[in-house]
Formats: structure tokens, C-alpha cells, sequence
């Protein structure tokens, strides 16, 4: 029987070999990049890789080996696809994105939308963003401002994306795809919460809690000290408080920001009640326009995968092959498809650059579909 050490000595010498013919194999790849760039072929064949995989497997002995093999030529072809990408990209056949880049935005004159009413946090966005004197309307939904920048009555709408303590808005997730609308900046904000009631409101008559599904999750654990209270979504904060003004109703309370409770007349009766002390809202801009700044850092995009094992591994490999940083992933279900998921990722980078290109032409190619939801 062999000892270690001159097991290890043999395995050097196969993996020496394995290293040879592999610089041989990207050897050859090299040459059928040059083929496709020189008469206009698809990089990813999917029908052929399934037949070598297929043929490979046959060529091992046991189940294990089998999958084994699969999934290192799976790599392997992975790899090649990534050179040819490579190739295509320092020849300039990658093309040209369809966004327009701009030194700025045009904010002259422009109007914006917000989801709400006057007191939201939203609408505390959309000044920080835009400034005080910018011209604004409010709408209902989040519907409602997505279809007012597709329509052109509004340049800009501000949506909430997600919270540091409640996680993704995923009705704005949803929106991003079914509109063709884009985001062109974003701004994060700090949330304070405050309970807040009309005059005579106590923390003991009150009965019934309202705000916003996030506003609720953002305050949980003061809530749910009161556990007699309920809890009632309505579409935004500042109508929980405008609700209060209307109703003058000592059973009932609203979690709100301080503003929108002095702009409706309403007494705070507990401040800053979020569960996180350092609770922050990103929102995003969104326009109808396909544009991006010359100086943007960040790109949203949004793909769909096949339902196979190792699809989402193969496809996040070309962040890595490009050397682009990917900073966050959601998922989201499919409409019509059980157990099939959207996902969204946000990674460093600009449009212009040859990288982005790249790993965007490789997913592509490779996913289901892909959607460059903006750059920013």
C-alpha cells in the first residue's frame, strides 16, 4: 500500500498535468472567441454544453464521478465563456447600452411625484433630494406615481426601497419591473417614529395603532409592550396622522414622524419608539427616461434563471470574473411560477465601463431575461 506522502507525489503530478491542459484548453477557446467575433455567433450555446455534459458523464464509472465531472466542466465552460466575453469586449463588439449618459440631471422646472400625502416621509425625501422649492404633487400609491412618470405628468417620482430594520419595500421591487421606468439617484433618510393622538390621548385609552405595514414592523417591540393595542396598516404614515385630525378619536393613535404630527395638530405621546435606534429608509429616483450620470457608481439590475442547480452560482461568477463588487441580492417570486424566483442585484460600477459591459453581456446571454432597472 501506498503511504501519504507518495500519494500526495502522484496527485502532484496529475494536477500538473490537469494545469497544462487547461492553459491548452483556453488555448483553443481563444480561437473559437475569434471565430464567433469574425462571423457574428452566439457565445453561450446551451444544446451543445448540455451534450458534452452529458457525454462526459458517460465516461465515468460512478454516480458520484458523474456528478463530479459534470460540475467541473461545468466550471470549465463557464470559464470559457467568460474569455470569449473577454475577447468580444477588447474588440469592441460588445455594442452600446441602451442608456444615454449625462453630466446632470435635468431638474429645471421639473415636477415630482410622491406616495402619500403632505408629512411623509416620502414627501422629507423628495425635499432632501430635490431641495424646498421644487414643484410636487402626491398621489395615493406607489401605482399611482409609477404611472404618473410613465404618462409625463410627473418628471421624477421619490419610492422607498428599503429599510435598515424592515427590509425591502417589495411593492417597489414589483413596480421596477413591470414599468419601464428607471432610477437615476437615491437618497437615504432617517426615520424617527413617534406615537402620536389628539388632544386627551393617553397611552391607556388608546385601543387601535395606525400607520404604514413599514411603520408597524419599525416599531414592533414598543407596539407589542402594548399588546392590547391593534394594529391597522394604511397606505402611509402621514395618513395614520391625518386620519387622527379627522377622526378625533382618544382610542386610536398613529405612528408618524414629528412632522407630519405638528403639521396635523397632534400631540406626541411617545418619541422615537423605533426598534433600531439607527432605522433609515433608502429611496430611490425614478424617471421614464433611459439616462445615467456620467459619475454613477451604483447599477441595479434584475434577471431571471433557469430552475437548475448552480444557475445562480454561474451567473454572480461573471461579477467576479469582471472584478465588480456586488453589494446587495433580493428575490423576489415570479408572477405565475411556483417556487421560481426574480432576482435583484446592486453592484459597484458605471455603464460606461468596459467591465460592466462585460458581466452584463454574459448575463444576459445567460439568464432567462435581464433588466438594467439604472444606474446611479
Amino acid at each position: 500500500m501506498q503511504s501519504l506522502e507518495e500519494m500526495r507525489k502522484e496527485l502532484d503530478v496529475i494536477d500538473d498535468q490537469i494545469t497544462t491542459l487547461y492553459e491548452r484548453r483556453m488555448k483553443v477557446c481563444e480561437g473559437v472567441a475569434e471565430y464567433k467575433i469574425k462571423n457574428g455567433r452566439k457565445v453561450f450555446d446551451k444544446t451543445r454544453e448540455n451534450e458534452k455534459l452529458a457525454a462526459v458523464a458517460e465516461k465515468v464509472s460512478t454516480d458520484f464521478n458523474k456528478k463530479g465531472i459534470r460540475e467541473l466542466f461545468e466550471q470549465l465552460m463557464s470559464m470559457s465563456r467568460k474569455l470569449q466575453y473577454q475577447r468580444l469586449s477588447e474588440e469592441g463588439v460588445l455594442g452600446r447600452l441602451p442608456f444615454i449618459g449625462l453630466e446632470q440631471l435635468d431638474l429645471d422646472g421639473a415636477r415630482v411625484v410622491f406616495q402619500g400625502v403632505e408629512g411623509a416621509n416620502n414627501q422629507a425625501a423628495m425635499l432632501k433630494y430635490f431641495g424646498k422649492n421644487v414643484k410636487n404633487f402626491h398621489v395615493p400609491s406607489f401605482r399611482d406615481a409609477m404611472e404618473a412618470i410613465e404618462e409625463g405628468s410627473a418628471d421624477y417620482a421619490v419610492l422607498p426601497i428599503e429599510n435598515s430594520s424592515a427590509g425591502p419595500v417589495t411593492q417597489v421591487y414589483d413596480l421596477l419591473v413591470e414599468f419601464e421606468n428607471y432610477i437615476v439617484g437615491e437618497t437615504v433618510l432617517p426615520i424617527k417614529h413617534m406615537l402620536a393622538g389628539v388632544k386627551g390621548t393617553t397611552l391607556s385609552s388608546i385601543e387601535r395603532v395606525y400607520s404604514h405595514p413599514q411603520g408597524l414592523m419599525q416599531t414592533s417591540h414598543f407596539l407589542d409592550e402594548h399588546g392590547t393595542w391593534q394594529q391597522i396598516s394604511v397606505a402611509n404614515t402621514s395618513m395614520a396622522a391625518k386620519k387622527m385630525m379627522e377622526d378625533q378619536d382618544t382610542t386610536q393613535a398613529a405612528v408618524c414622524n414629528e412632522y407630519a404630527a405638528e403639521l396635523y395638530g397632534l400631540d406626541i405621546l411617545a418619541r422615537e419608539i423605533n426598534d433600531e435606534s439607527d432605522n433609515s429608509t433608502r429611496f430611490i429616483i425614478v424617471t421614464n427616461q433611459k439616462v445615467f450620470l456620467k459619475n454613477a457608481s451604483k447599477i441595479s439590475i434584475c434577471f431571471e434563471i433557469p430552475h437548475e442547480s448552480g444557475s445562480l452560482y454561474h451567473l454572480l461568477s461573471h461579477f467576479i470574473y469582471n472584478d465588480l463588487n456586488m453589494t446587495k441580492i433580493e428575490s423576489r417570486p415570479v408572477e405565475g411560477k411556483s417556487w421560481e424566483y426574480r432576482f435583484f442585484v446592486d453592484f459597484e460600477g458605471n455603464l460606461a465601463d468596459a467591465a460592466v459591459k462585460n458581466a452584463i453581456r454574459g448575463l444576459r446571454e445567460e439568464a432567462l431575461n435581464l433588466k438594467i432597472l439604472g444606474n446611479y
